[in-house]
């Protein structure tokens, strides 16, 4: 504080270069990573925070990665990281999401003092645990879900710490893959200490240092004109989550969004109390969701960072779905009921913005795990599906929806890496709601085992489908499928060599009546 303030002109073009340092590392990591998660499907954030633990930039990655990234970032604070450390971290309870995903949090330092952290949050498709894949239908407890990783040097002084990187490969049923993503995490964010040197070394430190605090009070000065121009007053949504894993009834997400002036309060009092399955979702999960869902309203030149969501706050009760209680089982949470507490948020918001929020999409990741009984190999992939329709045009088919933004397994990459043949891959045409514009279509993947394998299936929107808006129908819903038979939207099985595995994704909702195409 106290600095000098920046010309636009400047503060426009530093605020550009910080974000090309965390693209840069999301393009380092994604291209040394080892499995095919992380170098084919992306399954991987990064970004980069100032000295005090707020976020200055990030990659166009994934919204359920980059919202939670401060609570790690502030856990490995607490654990006085010096320059030269790499702390690595997955647990929910202290900073994470749920057990795949293992950050990493390197000090960022210029003449031996720290002056940012380089972040790479990446979703490892095996971290131990009760199932290949460690994302089980059936956990009841976070400790079924894998190795838990609190705040822990990695790294010190440019050196591995050989035991807990022994510790860590241990529990994992793919070492060789775990150790070259962490090698890629850790190189990224070696990128982003040389870039943010550089940076200073041409514009000086006071300049940098001053940039980082005025590109989030830029963000936090728009959020708040964005917000102040909606009117004030509450609206409220409800929906549902598909079953938990150890019941198959509906249980209730309850939000509520009051805006007074430039400030905005989400209010998840009414929510369901944490279940027995592991549906349930950490703090940081929720509050990604909700920054999601402002960030859908909020104009396309507001830049992401830690100065966005200032003007949002949260109450989600302890104990609640939306603020699970330890040891909860929570890994479906961060792929499945993060995108329903983001669906509430916007129906919500959808009461001060008639028109500007889009159609709901598949509403789910469809997520998809497979793993080898005899032989160490995990295949993680979630599927696209449609994406609403809104004002603007129909939505797009078969793309990843809500709190994810990845790609697909190519069929080449898949079949090459695992045991496994794609049979049927295809648009789902006419899934997609209807409306003055169609909602997005979702699509069909069929995989054949060719060896006994174990699966696991957490998915949703099997029976409530994706609404449409402004007089649009609904998409239509998915379905998963063994052999033919319907499973349901969340399951494990064993497999047989030559079962087939089909998931059909949800269509997207239509925007507008159909009757006002003309």
């Amino acid at each position: 504080m106290g600095r000098e303030k920046l010309d636009p002109v400047t503060l426009s073009v530093l605020a550009s270069a910080l974000s090309g340092v965390a693209e840069e590392m999301g393009a380092v990591l994604i291209r040394g990573a080892y499995s095919s998660n992380i170098k084919e499907r992306r399954d991987c954030s990064t970004a980069l925070f100032d000295a005090h633990g707020n976020m200055v930039a990030q990659a166009e990655h994934i919204p359920v990665h980059l919202g939670a990234m401060p609570e790690a970032v502030r856990a490995v604070m607490a654990r006085d990281p010096k320059p030269g450390d790499v702390f690595a971290i997955n647990d929910p309870y202290s900073g994470g999401t749920h057990l795949p995903d293992i950050t990493l949090v390197s000090p960022v330092s210029f003449d031996g003092g720290i002056v940012g952290y380089a972040v790479t949050r990446a979703h490892h498709s095996d971290v131990g645990g009760m199932r290949p894949g460690s994302m089980p239908s059936d956990s009841r407890e976070i400790f079924q879900e894998g190795i838990i990783i609190p705040p822990v040097r990695l790294v010190e002084d440019g050196e591995y710490v050989p035991d807990v990187l022994d510790l860590l490969l241990a529990n994992v049923r793919t070492p060789g893959l775990r150790r070259g993503d962490l090698r890629a995490q850790i190189a990224a964010n070696n990128v982003a200490d040389e870039r943010v040197n550089e940076l200073i070394e041409r514009r000086g430190k006071d300049v940098v240092l001053a940039a980082f605090e005025e590109v989030v009070l830029y963000a936090e000065k728009r959020s708040r004109e964005a917000i102040r121009g909606l009117p004030d007053g509450v609206h409220a949504a409800e929906d549902f989550m598909e079953g938990d894993g150890s019941t198959d009834e509906d249980i209730p997400i309850k939000a509520s969004v009051r805006i007074e002036g430039d400030t905005m309060t989400v209010d998840f009092s009414g929510t369901a109390d944490q279940v027995r399955g592991n549906i349930n979702c950490p703090l940081p999960v929720t509050r990604s969701a909700c920054f999601f869902a402002l960030r859908v309203l909020l104009p396309k030149d507001i830049p992401a960072n830690a100065g966005t969501y200032v003007p949002l706050s949260i109450k989600a009760p302890e104990g609640s779905l939306v603020n699970a209680a330890y040891p909860a089982a929570v890994v479906a949470g961060n792929v499945e009921t993060s995108n329903r507490i983001a669906d509430t948020v916007l129906a919500a918001l959808s009461g001060f913005a008639p028109g500007r929020i889009p159609a709901q999409g598949q509403g789910t990741m469809n997520n998809t795990i497979i793993g080898g009984v005899r032989g160490n190999w995990t295949y993680y992939e979630t599927i696209g599906g449609g994406q609403g329709a809104s004002s603007r045009g129909p939505g797009p088919s078969g793309v990843h929806v809500g709190m994810s933004n990845t790609l697909n397994t190519p069929i080449e990459a898949f079949e090459l890496e695992y045991p496994m043949r794609v049979t049927r891959y295809e648009i789902l045409h006419d899934s997609g709601g209807a409306g003055r514009h169609r909602g997005g279509d979702g699509v069909v993947r069929s995989i054949k085992v060719l060896e006994p394998a174990s699966l696991s299936l957490l998915t949703d929107r099997r029976r409530h489908a994706p609404r449409g808006t402004e007089g649009g129908g609904p998409g239509n819903v998915g379905r998963n499928l063994l052999n033919g038979e319907e499973l349901p939207p969340k399951t494990s099985r064993e497999l047989e060599e030559g079962d087939v595995v089909t998931v059909e994704t949800p269509g997207g909702g239509g925007y507008g009546s159909a009757a006002s195409t003309r």
